[in-house]
């Protein structure tokens, strides 16, 4: 019998590293989820640093309907001021303590300000519809989720559309996608975040994960690891990206999941996204493709079309998404081993994973 060459071996190895997730993706579970939580039981907090001229969209598509909380980590452009006027109230963040990250600590004080019993976290850049934050709770209620994220809706030019649907194609292969996260691999949108806030105040809460520039994704599987249920859904919030080379500035630092992935897992996941994404591209175009580069490259345009519901519009540059291939996985690669993470004038270091680090055990 004829053993498949080297090239069909890499191929079938990598469709079989990276398919389960892109399966639980597919056959993700949606919750139609209707509010239950009272309004003046969810507390808005606002991390904000510098974010004078993004913030005041989001408090006024909030309005007066929650307690809004901003915390004001460091800004010198006004942030506060704008806030105060819009009736939010505001938390200097102040000196950050030994071992927190600027993020992780601005979200513990918003935290411990607020008084309703559940928390929506919000960006600062989002764009919510005025029933966001009490949607995100019923759809934590429903699925019964400790932690609940929501994906935002992407509103940006077609450069820019282009290069981030390539980026959330190789985050699909690598942890599925809402409602379908993977064992071992859960994910998190820090943008819209939902959980309780004795969680959140607690051990297993903000401190847990004090040390983390990607302080999103580290507590959902933190939390996951001790047994708490993490999922995320899809949602209507939108979050907009003026050009590519903000998307690559802004999600760039974070799509390879710095902190996170041991290195050994992320030096398998990037051969696999080579073998599943452009390899198969590239040799049809050489002619030297075969019937299993067919099936991968319908596969990743299907998965184009899965990933379509997340733009406003879809349009093209979706379609030709899987050119982008070869630079979201550089993407991917050089967020994923560097050292140091710099944001809005900071500049953080990158806590070691060990090299033992286990996965987690309970998603939806």
């Amino acid at each position: 019998m004829r053993r498949p060459a080297p090239s069909t071996m890499l191929r079938l190895a990598a469709a079989a590293w990276v398919g389960p997730h892109v399966a639980r993706a597919a056959l993700a579970h949606r919750p139609d989820a209707r509010p239950t939580v009272a309004r003046d039981d969810i507390t808005v907090v606002v991390p904000a640093r510098d974010e004078a001229d993004r913030l005041e969209p989001l408090l006024v598509a909030l309005g007066e309907r929650y307690e809004v909380v901003v915390v004001d980590d460091g800004s010198t452009d006004g942030t506060a001021a704008l806030a105060r006027r819009s009736g939010a109230t505001v938390v200097e963040a102040g000196d950050r303590p030994a071992g927190w990250a600027g993020k992780a600590w601005a979200l513990q004080c918003g935290v411990e300000a607020a008084t309703g019993s559940w928390i929506v976290h919000l960006d600062a850049d989002v764009r919510p519809a005025a029933d966001t934050p009490t949607a995100a709770v019923a759809a934590a209620e429903e699925l019964g989720a400790d932690l609940l994220t929501v994906a935002t809706r992407v509103v940006a030019p077609p450069v820019a559309r282009w290069l981030h649907a390539s980026m959330l194609v190789t985050l699909v292969c690598r942890t599925g996608g809402p409602g379908g996260l993977s064992p071992g691999r859960e994910m998190a949108n820090g943008q819209v975040l939902a959980a309780r806030r004795t969680l959140l105040a607690g051990s297993d809460g903000w401190s847990a994960v004090a040390d983390h520039v990607t302080e999103d994704v580290a507590l959902a599987r933190h939390l996951a690891s001790v047994g708490r249920h993490v999922a995320m859904v899809d949602g209507d919030a939108e979050i907009e990206f003026a050009s590519f080379g903000e998307v690559w500035r802004g999600w760039g630092r974070s799509i390879g999941l710095p902190g996170i992935e041991p290195r050994w897992r992320s030096v398998l996941d990037l051969v696999a996204l080579a073998a599943v994404l452009p390899l198969p591209l590239a040799r049809l175009v050489l002619g030297r493709g075969d019937a299993l580069d067919i099936a991968l490259l319908a596969a990743r345009w299907g998965t184009a079309l899965g990933v379509g519901r997340a733009y406003r519009p879809a349009g093209p540059a979706v379609w030709m998404s899987p050119i982008a291939d070869p630079v979201a996985i550089g993407a991917v690669a050089a967020s994923a081993f560097r050292h140091h993470v710099s944001w809005r004038g900071r500049r953080l270091p990158v806590p070691r994973v060990p090299p033992g680090r286990s996965g987690t055990r309970r998603t939806s």
